[in-house]
């Protein structure tokens, strides 16, 4: 008697789904006064305010004349990812939907299925738009603009990763998005708007706000100096701060709020981080005093290497004066220096071995 194995073999049926897991939000970008942002010129651009979608930070361009002079006839918008500047310890690359339109325009919420996905940061672009959004003669006669104003859309998807789903076991997925921290942003507009400041720098005739409980918790040496000078009451006292530029001291407040220095022009930082080092020193800034001196090391040359190093001696910046032995210890950097100069750098860094 035969049998067949096939008559008694058993089917088992599975699924599965791919799920593109996404963020999704939109932003609303109210220009009030068109008439007078036809003023800025070609290619420059009017930023919107910081938000965020996705976790991430974002602001929109509105270029009023074109991005470049070959659309000058027109007007650009373009979304840019607003984290450049964070992004010195690890890279960033966002996975993007987004389309931007007329606020009257959507009448619904888009599913941006039709839109090219753009991949926004490092290895990519941090801005992407539209160069031509719409020719400023045809929007002058349309319906959009009304009473000298209009409202921009911007709708954002973020592909953050593909999952597999399936029936026996489901992935755990993830129903809040927690963004980044922004307590430096709103710190720094507490210095800007100047709310609740209980304290007054005065320094080279300029004066400055600020709030005592916010220095003393970053300064030991400023708390110590203005709870001395308000022990005997409440009211807001005015402290004069001898030796120091305003534009260094505002700087030094920037950093004590934000944690943060702003980019500096080429020209400009080598000096304004040698002013800036004595400064935090002078009020026990620790990191502010190590981002100088990092900053400092690329600065050195033949013509600076010399007050480099009178400065590392000042304020005890290991370093510092280890970047500057390491410049002189070649013989090509070394021959330039004049003698006098090399007279002085031997007595400060006698024991280095670049100068045995």
């Amino acid at each position: 008697m035969s049998s067949s194995a096939a008559g008694n073999s058993s089917r088992s049926a599975s699924t599965s789904t791919i799920v593109a897991d996404t963020a999704t939000g939109y932003h609303l970008l109210k220009i009030d006064g068109y008439s007078r942002t036809k003023g800025t010129p070609i290619g420059t651009a009017i930023a919107s305010s910081q938000f965020v979608v996705g976790g991430h930070r974002w602001r929109i361009y509105y270029y009023p004349n074109g991005d470049h002079t070959d659309n000058a006839d027109y007007m650009s918008f373009y979304l840019l990812l607003d984290e450049k500047k964070n992004t010195k310890t690890k890279s960033v690359k966002v996975r993007t939907l987004f389309q931007i339109c007329f606020a009257d325009q959507v009448k619904a919420l888009p599913t941006l299925t039709s839109k090219t996905v753009r991949t926004f940061g490092d290895g990519s672009s941090w801005c992407w738009g539209y160069s031509k959004f719409i020719k400023r003669e045809d929007f002058e006669k349309s319906k959009d603009l009304r009473d000298d104003s209009f409202t921009i859309r911007c709708d954002i998807a973020i592909v953050r990763e593909f999952l597999v789903e399936t029936t026996e076991v489901l992935p755990p997925k993830s129903f809040v998005s927690v963004p980044p921290s922004d307590m430096n942003l709103q710190l720094g507009e507490l210095l800007e708007t100047e709310k609740g400041a209980d304290v007054v720098f005065e320094v080279a005739g300029e004066r400055f706000a600020a709030h005592r409980c916010v220095l003393a918790a970053r300064s030991p040496v400023l708390g110590a100096e203005l709870y001395g000078l308000m022990k005997e009451g409440n009211a807001a006292v005015v402290v004069r701060v001898e030796d120091m530029e305003a534009r260094v001291f505002k700087l030094l407040l920037r950093f004590v709020y934000t944690d943060s220095l702003p980019e500096m022009k080429k020209t400009d930082e080598a000096v304004m981080c040698q002013h800036l080092l004595v400064a935090a020193d002078r009020y026990n800034l620790e990191r502010l005093k190590l981002i100088c001196e990092e900053k400092l090391c690329n600065h050195i040359s033949t013509g600076t290497v010399s007050n480099m190093l009178l400065l590392a001696d000042q304020h005890r910046c290991a370093g510092l004066q280890k970047a500057c032995c390491n410049f002189l210890g070649s013989s090509a950097n070394l021959s330039p220096v004049s003698r006098g100069c090399l007279s002085v750098m031997k007595v400060l860094v006698s024991g280095c071995w670049c100068l045995h």
